[in-house]
């Protein structure tokens, strides 16, 4: 199987590159953090400058442009699309259903106090039962969902004060 990685740069290009456009680069390591690419008959000198493997952020130098870069793999695109999220989390002011599913119970109520990762409600979908845990400390302010409910992917299903 083909690995795909979205590369952000700036935070506003985006480009998608599979693992054979990676392997088809010619390209020389030049000291710990360099590299020389030579593409379509250009050369370009490239120096990682930081490097934030857990959040797969980079800082990298080409030629005498500095640029930051962030790569998502594969199992970053598949969280996206099932509609989960790996951002920060503590500005989050309402959960939405990650995915289709069943309300098997619902563990808060209205003005009921929460801590992070306090289990809010299970949600069944693809015959699994999902505990949707609570992302930040809060108070509940409208349970939008009964229990025994369908949902569809993006459902309001609890919201915060």
């Amino acid at each position: 199987m083909e690995d795909t990685f979205k590369i952000l740069v700036n935070g506003e290009f985006e480009y998608e590159l599979k693992t054979e456009d990676l392997e088809a680069l010619d390209m020389v390591p030049t000291g710990k953090d360099g590299y020389h690419i030579l593409k379509e008959n250009k050369p370009y000198h490239i120096t990682i400058l930081d490097a934030d493997f857990n959040a797969k952020t980079y800082s990298v130098k080409v030629n005498s442009e500095v640029y930051e870069v962030r790569i998502e793999d594969d199992l970053d695109l598949m969280i996206d699309q099932m509609g989960f999220a790996l951002s920060s989390s503590k500005d989050v002011g309402m959960i939405e259903a990650p995915m289709p599913g069943l309300i098997l119970d619902i563990n808060v109520r209205i003005g009921q106090a929460v801590n992070e990762d306090d289990p809010l409600l299970i949600l069944e979908a693809m015959k699994m039962e999902n505990v949707i845990t609570s992302p930040r400390d809060g108070i509940i302010k409208t349970v939008s969902v009964k229990k025994g409910e369908a949902v569809d992917k993006k459902d309001v299903l609890i919201e915060f004060e």
